[in-house]
């Protein structure tokens, strides 16, 4: 078996630069040193989320009062992010302060695997599976896998599936529950895992998309029973992508 890939995650991963965008700007901004928890900045327009921050951004910020807290802020990693609070590492600011006017926060993504397919879905369908992921789906739709069965919708953060940490060239799905409740009876046969931006399942070379076998041994994602009842939940305990040493001989 092998995965398949799109063109558009090929050319994503090959060549995306690092996005830097969601800019809140203003006087409202508070930065917090927990030292028993997490440190804080809190958004007293609240538009944290609105502006699309979302977890596991790198943060970016500039113009705080405290010039230290800009240098110190600056790549920390969202740990939780609501509309008038982001969450980081304790120890990440460097002084309590509210900000001066003008103080920018910012996120920022890059180009890997992991961030092109953060809060995204795993579909899994009935039928042929398709020639490539730039064709549209086939089958008919048995199970959509998000955090905890949670309802998902694309361009929202909500239950939204994320990977974990790169490690000894592999990357592992991250420890929430990824699960989702049959919608349809069949037989599971393929999966589709989609990225975040809208994706209606038509045909697409700009898309991030990975396609793959679904069985009970020897395919891309094993589940104990491919015989999908509505209303019948089934759980994925391990999705993960290994990059080879070497191509070819």
């Amino acid at each position: 078996m092998a995965l398949r890939l799109s063109t558009g995650i090929r050319n994503n991963m090959l060549g995306d630069v690092a996005l830097v965008g969601g800019a809140v700007i203003g006087a409202g901004m508070n930065f917090d040193d927990n030292d028993a928890s997490e440190d804080t900045i809190t958004d007293g327009g609240t538009g944290f989320v609105a502006a699309g921050f979302m977890v596991g951004d790198i943060l970016f910020c500039q113009g705080a009062t405290t010039g230290a807290n800009d240098t110190a802020i600056t790549g920390a990693v969202l740990t939780a992010v609501a509309a008038g609070l982001l969450t980081f590492a304790t120890g990440t600011v460097d002084t309590d302060e509210a900000g001066a006017a003008g103080t920018v926060v910012a996120y920022a993504r890059g180009g890997s695997l992991k961030d092109r397919f953060k809060n995204g879905v795993l579909r899994i369908y009935s039928g042929s599976q398709p020639a490539n992921p730039d064709t549209a789906v086939a089958g008919t739709l048995l199970i959509e896998v998000t955090v905890a069965s949670g309802v998902f919708a694309h361009g929202a953060e909500a239950n939204g599936l994320e990977f974990g940490a790169a490690a000894s060239g592999a990357i592992d799905k991250d420890a929430d529950v990824w699960s989702g409740v049959g919608l349809s009876a069949g037989t599971a046969a393929w999966f589709r895992l989609c990225a975040n931006p809208n994706d209606a399942g038509g045909a697409s070379t700009t898309l991030d998309r990975i396609d793959g076998t679904v069985g009970t041994s020897g395919a891309d994602l094993n589940i104990t029973n491919t015989t999908i009842a509505v209303g019948a939940t089934h759980t994925i305990d391990q999705f993960q992508f290994t990059l080879p040493l070497q191509y070819g001989s």
